[in-house]
């Protein structure tokens, strides 16, 4: 059986998981602080028909062997986490990271971090995220409160009508050494991996770590041109490796039509 059928193959399998990734970019356009990904490849082993610096005759050396490759493979789909772009809500509650660092959330009694900072109130007037989940350390903002204000600093005060503070805390932010090696849940939700490290707490606006910036929302970072000039490089990829299977499939046929 001739070899390109599989090496080409592989490669229709990783343009699929290539497709794959640019449609989670793409679909996640508009979602809150969403991070694109990218699909990365490797080669795989390599048959050696011939090996370069082998002797000859005359003791001389061969400068260039044959090395025929087996195809691809996927090693990796890379999140980034560069900043997005803001958008100006207005909204009190509406909190961006500018810079590096994830808010703390309480996901069913486990830490888990994010960067969507769309927060609301609850029932009780705690500050939760869209699914409910609690922005640690907890903030109960009282039923008589008429305003809330968060300083780039991260400090958190309920006003009354006269500017009076009725409650107030401070918003830590929280950094990786490796923010790729995050683990991504779904929910705009983050938790620590082996490759990650462990969660460092830090104050906003101090030792490198992001400020907050109220009345804001940071967008997805999906650049919609790149990812559809990434989808038709994809596309291509895949066409060309069918091309090279259906090729395969003709001299094979050639072949078994020697005889007749």
């Amino acid at each position: 059986m001739m070899r390109s059928l599989w090496t080409a193959a592989t490669g229709m399998v990783a343009q699929q998981l290539n497709i794959d990734v640019i449609s989670n970019n793409l679909a996640n356009v508009n979602t809150t602080s969403f991070k694109k990904s990218r699909a990365e490849f490797e080669d795989l082993m390599y048959q050696n028909m011939r090996i370069a610096g082998s002797a000859t005759e005359g003791d001389n050396r061969i400068p260039t062997g044959i090395q025929v490759g087996m195809g691809v493979r996927p090693t990796t789909v890379h999140k980034f986490f560069t900043q997005g772009d803001y958008s100006n809500t207005g909204n009190s509650l509406d909190l961006a990271i500018e810079g590096d660092g994830f808010f703390l959330v309480q996901v069913n009694g486990e830490d888990a971090y994010t960067r969507a900072g769309a927060f609301k109130l609850n029932q009780d007037g705690v500050v939760v995220t869209a699914n409910g989940y609690t922005l640690q350390p907890e903030f109960t903002v009282p039923a008589e409160t008429k305003s809330i204000t968060v300083t780039e600093n991260g400090h958190i005060s309920a006003l009354d009508t006269n500017g009076t503070a009725l409650a107030e805390a401070d918003i830590p932010l929280y950094t990786f050494i490796n923010p790729a090696g995050l683990e991504a849940r779904g929910r705009n939700l983050y938790t620590p991996s082996e490759a990650s490290g462990e969660a460092v707490e830090g104050v906003p606006g101090e030792n490198q770590v992001g400020t907050i910036a109220q009345g804001f929302l940071e967008m997805s970072n999906v650049e919609v041109v790149d990812e559809m000039v990434n989808m038709i490089v994809g596309q291509r990829a895949y066409e060309m490796n069918s091309k090279a299977i259906q090729t395969s499939d003709t001299m094979l046929q050639t072949a078994v039509q020697l005889k007749r």
